[in-house]
């Protein structure tokens, strides 16, 4: 697929530069200026955010399996361990990742596991300069910017269901047309 060769040079390009072995290596510069930020750890290179039942057996595991073979480690929701608490294990999968792609699609705005996902993304973007590539696949961009469509639909559901904290709809609102003004790649035809 042209998509995941193209998220793939992407991604190999910006871990040259970015290496989490090389900010390891400038521990030992004591000058004092970060003396009390704690480092952050870096376990994974990329962290795949997509909704399972619209991408999974599609472009999603074909990306990973792209990734896993050039040894870039990923992150994938089925690398949980059983037993293993849902929520706190992918926010900090997502901390611990140099790289995040998201996967926009059909249904992603129906999954409330996406969009606090997505929130935490763009949280670790700001915050430690996490490099962020959205895919749009079969579904518009524009879509997903102005959540027209089945964003639209889904945002309806969302706000009845969660009406007495409407609040936490409006950031998922907000950090959809965040992660949709950035620049990625466009397959909403199915053409990748």
């Amino acid at each position: 697929m042209e998509c995941i060769m193209t998220i793939l040079q992407i991604c190999c390009r910006w871990l040259t530069f970015s290496s989490p072995s090389s900010a390891a290596a400038g521990d030992d510069d004591d000058d004092g200026i970060e003396a009390n930020i704690p480092p952050r750890r870096e376990k994974y290179d990329v962290f795949i955010n997509f909704r399972g039942e619209d991408t999974r057996l599609g472009i999603t595991s074909h990306l990973h399996a792209a990734l896993l073979q050039k040894k870039i480690e990923t992150y994938i929701d089925y690398r949980l361990q059983k037993g293993e608490e849902i929520g706190p294990a992918l926010l900090e999968a997502i901390e611990k990742s140099t790289h995040s792609v998201i996967i926009f699609s059909q249904n992603y705005a129906s999954s409330t596991w996406c969009l606090d996902e997505l929130v935490h993304i763009l949280e670790c973007k700001e915050r430690y300069g996490q490099k962020v590539i959205p895919v749009f696949y079969d579904i518009n961009p524009s879509d997903v910017r102005k959540q027209r469509g089945s964003y639209a639909a889904a945002f309806a559901q969302l706000e009845k269901r969660f009406k007495d904290i409407i609040d936490k709809v409006h950031k998922w609102r907000r950090a959809l047309k965040t992660a949709a003004h950035l620049s990625g790649f466009d397959y909403s035809n199915k053409h990748g």
